[in-house]
């Protein structure tokens, strides 16, 4: 599962919108809505995210054991 909290944070930091980001990975702004709900992007999304938002330690938001 994905820590979404710090990744809208960063989406934030960065001045990007989430219609904006789901516009950059090339996906429909609701399927980007569902799979931020979920928790749950495939790897050639979550490697773009981190290309985008320039993620210095992915491990904490992508791979991330939550209630640890």
């Amino acid at each position: 599962m994905i820590k979404t909290s710090k990744l809208l944070g960063l989406i934030a930091e960065k001045g990007l919108s989430q219609k904006a980001l789901a516009k950059e990975l090339g996906i429909n702004e609701a399927t980007f809505y569902r799979k931020m709900k979920r928790g749950v992007f495939d790897s050639d999304e979550i490697y773009a995210l981190i290309q985008i938002l320039s993620i210095e330690n992915p491990s904490e938001i992508f791979f991330a054991q939550i209630g640890a």
